[in-house]
């Protein structure tokens, strides 16, 4: 097996509309591509994704009416008061492993797959906060069903890439806790040069698909150097997340990646992309011929939980007063990935 994540200095491109054709052999070129790249960098460009520009301006103007609110304004919206993770997140609210208790100079608005029907809510699924902006909640949903749409693609060529079923992820998704960030970087001139914007961290699901709007953003490669990751217009940023790791056994690799402070204020919008919350991911027996299952079964929602728990000041405050439980076998944050966090800074 290649050895994953080389000393890259630049993200791949993938256009994956080929994915869409009638032309198996074109689906299976951008599959093979596809497999290339999450084994050898674990983080690409996506281009022919078929999003159209005006629905992500639309999304960044929303995103700039909600943040330009007062902080009593946003703070009615304040994540604390879900019982499904969705809402405000202010400034200090999270804190990633490796970031020396640091607080990122962030704020976010997350919202996940909306989820009325009681009998399928979960900790990160039910219905969400929707602030009374104008235009705000139309936008923020169009925009969320879109790329989900472009999510189950990627799922479809990930699967015909390991040699597998086109449905084989896209089977599992009904429901998934895929949740939407609208994040926004604050711009200080007076702090210090190498304040973090998100301290350096995986992402606890499949796969992320990153929206940004200014440069930012590093990805750790093989030798332990971080790369810059330029705009490429009209394009997406794909990262490998935990999930896919354990699904591939370790073909795929969660890279590690964080933000930097940069010289002007910034929006980035990831969408975290999952399987159904009770999918129980463990290494597909196709891809564990020539080496072992090298990790346990582990269930998505459950990690999910897990990590956000050990990440958000709202949750560790409820878990302290015995309000939440860890689920059981919760793995510690920055689990995956190679290398390891804690030895990243």
């Amino acid at each position: 097996m290649k050895k994953n994540v080389v000393a890259f200095t630049e993200l791949p491109v993938v256009d994956v509309s080929g994915l869409l054709s009638k032309d198996e052999q074109e689906k299976l070129k951008v599959a093979h591509k596809l497999d290339e790249v999450a084994k050898s960098v674990g983080f690409f460009y996506v281009l022919g994704h078929g999003i159209s520009e005006n629905r992500a301006k639309n999304l960044k103007n929303r995103a700039k009416d909600f943040f330009s609110l007062s902080e009593k304004s946003k703070m009615q919206y304040y994540i604390g008061n879900s019982d499904n993770h969705s809402g405000f997140v202010p400034m200090g609210e999270e804190v990633f492993y490796g970031n020396s208790g640091t607080i990122d100079a962030k704020e976010s608005f997350d919202i996940g797959f909306e989820v009325t029907d009681s009998t399928r809510k979960t900790p990160v699924l039910g219905e969400n906060q929707w602030p009374s902006l104008s235009g705000f909640r139309n936008d923020v949903q169009a925009y969320y069903d879109e790329v989900l749409r472009l999510g189950n693609l990627i799922f479809q060529g990930f699967a015909l890439g390991l040699g597998l079923k086109q449905n084989f992820f896209t089977k599992n998704i009904t429901a998934p806790p895929s949740q939407l960030r609208l994040i926004h970087y604050f711009y200080d001139p007076n702090s210090p040069q190498d304040s973090p914007g998100i301290g350096a961290h995986t992402d606890y699901e499949f796969f992320t698909i990153l929206l940004p709007t200014s440069p930012g953003l590093q990805v750790l490669n093989g030798l332990g150097d971080w790369i810059d990751v330029p705009i490429l217009e009209n394009s997406f940023v794909v990262n490998i997340g935990d999930m896919m790791e354990i699904a591939t056994n370790g073909r795929y690799v969660a890279t590690a990646h964080r933000v930097k402070k940069i010289d002007q204020e910034r929006y980035a919008f990831p969408l975290f992309c999952n399987l159904d919350y009770d999918t129980i991911v463990a290494p597909i027996p196709e891809l564990c011929q020539e080496i072992p299952p090298k990790y346990e079964p582990v269930h998505c929602g459950e990690h999910l939980v897990a990590q956000t728990i050990q990440t958000f000041g709202y949750l560790k405050d409820r878990l302290r007063k015995s309000q939440i439980e860890m689920p059981k076998n919760a793995k510690n944050l920055s689990s995956f990935g190679n290398p390891k966090l804690k030895n990243v800074d």
